[in-house]
Formats: C-alpha cells, sequence, structure tokens
C-alpha cells in the first residue's frame, strides 16, 4: 500500500512539473516551483507544529505562515511573491480543497446528512440572509453617498461562507461525527448554491443598468437556481450507483492503486460537473465523498489494505496544506495602515460574526435536541477564499466607469475575511472544550 501511495504522489509531481515545464520552456521555472513547494511545506509544518504547541489546531498555523509569507515584501523581502500569484501554486491549492471536501466527504455518512438535511436548509438560509441585512445596513451607515447596488454588494460579501477551514478544524478534532459538523457541512453546501444565485442577481442587478454586461432577467434566475439544484439531485439520486459501477469493474484490472486512481479520478469528475453546472468544484467534490459507500466497494478490492479513505489521506496531506497557506498569503496587512480601513473592516467583521451566529437558532424542536448552537454559528463564521472571491468580483463590476468594490471597500473586505478566518479555529476549539465534546 505504501508503494502505491509513493507512486500515486510522484505521478501528481510529474504531471504537474511537466505542466509548468512546458509553459516556461525553461529548466531554471521548474526549480523555481520546486523550492516554492519546498517553502510551502516547511512553512506548514513548522507553522503547524506552532499551533499545536499552543494547543490550537494545526489549520490555524498553516494560515498563520501563509500570512508570514504573504506579507514579507512589506519589510523588503520580495523573492516568495510568486507563492501568493503564480498560477501553479494556485493550481496546486484548488486541488487541495478539492481533495479535503472529498475527504471530509468521505468521512461523512449521506443518510445522516439527508437527516439533518432541513435543519441544514434552515441554518444555511437563515446564514445568508441575516448578514446579507447586517452588510447592506452597514453599507448604508458608513457609505452613505455610495449606490444603493454598492450596499447590497457588501451584503452579498458578508453571506458567503467558507467551509475548508471549518471542515478541517473539525476533522483535525475528530469532531466531524457531530451532529453539528453535519448541519453545518449540509448547510456550507446549501450556501454555496445560495451565494451562487446572490452574486448573479446582484451582477444582473448592475448590468441592468448598462454598466456591468448584458440585462438580468427572472428566467436567468430560473435557470442559475435549477442547474444548482439540478447538480446536487443528480449526485445524490445517481452518484452511489456511478461509483459503485466504477469501482466494480476497475476492481477487476487487479492493478496496484487502482482503489486510489479510481477514487481520485471519481472526484474529479464530480468537481468538473459541478463547475459545468455553474458551481464551485468543491461541492462536486463533498457530493463524491458523500455518496462513495467505502465498506460496499471495499469488498472489490480485497487485496489492498485499509478503508479507502486511509489511501486518500496520503494525497490529501501533500494537497491540503498548501490550501491553507496560499489562502494565508492572501491576506495583505498593509491596509492596517489606513485607519478609516480598519474602521470599516472592524464593523464589517462584526456583523459577518453576529450574522452568523444567528443561523445557529435555526435548528428547532426536536432536531435542537442536545444541539450547541453556538458552535454552528462559529462553525459558519469563516468567509476565507469565498469572501475574497466576493471581493474580486465585485472589483470587476463597473457601475457608472467605477468599480461597485474599489480598493478602499476592498481593503475593508479583505480585514473582515482575515479576522472571521483567524478566529474560527479557536473558536470552535473552545466552543467544544465549553460542552466537553
Amino acid at each position: 500500500m505504501e508503494r502505491s501511495h509513493k507512486q500515486a504522489l510522484m505521478a501528481f509531481l510529474l504531471v504537474f512539473s511537466q505542466g509548468a515545464y512546458a509553459s516556461g520552456g525553461h529548466e531554471d521555472q521548474v526549480a523555481s516551483m520546486l523550492l516554492g513547494l519546498m517553502i510551502l511545506f516547511l512553512g506548514a509544518k513548522l507553522g503547524g507544529l506552532l499551533a499545536l504547541t499552543c494547543k490550537q489546531p494545526a489549520v490555524l498555523g498553516e494560515l498563520f505562515a501563509g500570512i508570514v509569507l504573504g506579507n514579507l515584501p512589506l519589510v523588503g523581502i520580495t523573492g516568495f511573491t510568486e507563492l501568493g500569484t503564480g498560477d501553479f501554486f494556485s493550481l496546486l491549492s484548488s486541488i487541495g480543497v478539492v481533495l479535503l471536501l472529498f475527504e471530509v466527504g468521505l468521512e461523512s455518512s449521506l443518510s445522516e446528512m439527508l437527516r439533518v438535511g432541513g435543519a441544514a436548509a434552515v441554518v444555511a438560509i437563515i446564514g445568508v440572509v441575516a448578514p446579507f441585512l447586517l452588510g447592506y445596513g452597514v453599507g448604508v451607515w458608513l457609505m452613505p453617498d455610495r449606490s444603493i447596488y454598492v450596499h447590497i454588494f457588501i451584503g452579498a460579501a458578508l453571506s458567503a461562507t467558507s467551509v475548508g477551514i471549518t471542515a478541517r478544524v473539525l476533522k483535525d478534532l475528530g469532531k466531524l461525527h457531530l451532529q453539528e459538523a453535519k448541519i453545518i457541512l449540509g448547510a456550507a453546501v446549501i450556501d454555496d448554491v445560495l451565494g451562487l444565485i446572490i452574486l448573479a442577481v446582484v451582477g444582473g442587478m448592475i448590468g441592468s443598468v448598462g454598466q456591468g454586461g448584458g440585462a438580468f432577467s427572472f428566467a436567468d434566475l430560473l435557470l442559475i437556481t435549477g442547474k444548482a439544484v439540478g447538480f446536487l439531485v443528480l449526485a445524490v439520486a445517481l452518484g452511489s450507483r456511478l461509483s459503485t459501477f466504477l469501482f466494480r469493474n476497475g476492481g477487476k484490472l487487479r492493478q496496484e492503486g487502482m482503489w486510489l486512481s479510481l477514487a481520485i479520478s471519481y472526484c474529479f469528475f464530480l468537481s468538473y460537473l459541478a463547475h459545468w453546472f455553474g458551481l464551485a468544484p468543491i461541492v462536486g467534490a463533498f457530493a463524491a465523498g458523500l455518496t462513495v459507500d467505502q465498506a460496499g466497494v471495499a469488498k472489490f478490492f480485497p487485496h489492498e489494505k485499509g478503508d479507502l479513505e486511509d489511501h486518500v489521506v496520503y494525497l490529501a496531506r501533500f494537497f491540503v496544506p498548501i490550501f491553507f497557506v496560499h489562502t494565508g498569503m492572501g491576506v495583505d496587512l498593509s491596509v492596517l495602515t489606513d485607519s478609516t480601513v480598519v474602521l470599516f473592516g472592524a464593523v464589517l467583521t462584526v456583523a459577518a460574526v453576529l450574522g452568523k451566529q444567528v443561523c445557529g437558532w435555526g435548528v428547532w424542536g426536536t432536531a435542537a435536541k442536545g444541539i450547541d448552537r453556538t458552535l454552528i454559528g462559529i462553525g459558519m463564521i469563516p468567509r476565507g477564499e469565498v469572501g475574497l472571491i466576493f471581493a474580486m468580483y465585485g472589483a470587476e463590476l463597473m457601475l457608472n466607469g467605477e468599480p461597485v468594490v474599489d480598493k478602499a471597500l476592498y481593503s475593508a473586505i479583505v480585514i473582515m475575511v482575515m479576522l472571521t478566518t483567524l478566529m474560527t479555529p479557536p473558536g470552535l476549539t473552545w466552543a467544544l472544550r465549553r460542552t466537553n465534546r
């Protein structure tokens, strides 16, 4: 088994190295990327060790390592800029979060997820509506001279949720089996669908005034919603049959490492389908892990040792830390020099936290028995890379010749993303210890 893991890992490295080599045409470019990988790995491990020493989840240290590397230019060290901006490392980061959600899906139970589906849906809706209204109110209060569309976009940015960080913390702490964890993960998937719709509606509204593109119609809204819901329904209804068919026939080949190869291929296929349907690839990755019956497919590979998850974790340990370090490198500490921006960012952060805390009260009735609403609220707080995507999208939208999200507003949103991302790991740890979970 160990040999197959190493072969798979080397195959991935070879593919990416060859791709980078072909695009640049120079050996020094490949060498620079290898050096960059070494720096990312060492930074992730040292940061994780520091966090564990402080009795915090390792992911917090990986984020901190990324923040340090990303802000070295502030002290005159510019040699690491490519790590945060290069397409190669961005690609590795994207694969990392896809594998993370696939691994989380494997550890989750489809039947149990469906059992908390109603509660997760209510949590997701409240977790979108409450931050949206609070963000809109903050925009009206602190930026009264700006367009209503800017205020709407601020609300949209606050409604986002990044499940990657919460999923990693719960996994590291061995708490994915908790009812609250299942509700959080289910709500996060629904949040992604709602976030897609909100972005489309806001972009369409701005486009309808003649500055952001074509006019937006109710038919466009129905199309986007139908594609998003359609993918989730198809993934749940057909995913188990598709994965069983794939593993049954793949097991007949009796080739070493086939189990892992088929699993990753299935994950990437559903991730691509999610993208094709207009959703984030991580939704497809989570659906892939959720619809694989590990006990059922294991009988097709009697020569393999351990569970499927044991095989996937080797690749995940390679790619996932890159995602968190890369996410941390997107935080620009130079925005802290502007007191106005800092104040706006702080107010946005308070609104972002309160908005997600409210969603914990979406669990009621018999489903609320023994549920820690505070834990759910904290788990929904981080905006992470999703919040940055919202900010970058707003910076590209034009209204009356000006970007909807200017530099000052972008910096304030970055502060909010940074704070909500960093407070979640220790917040979850505190919430779990508070109830001795």
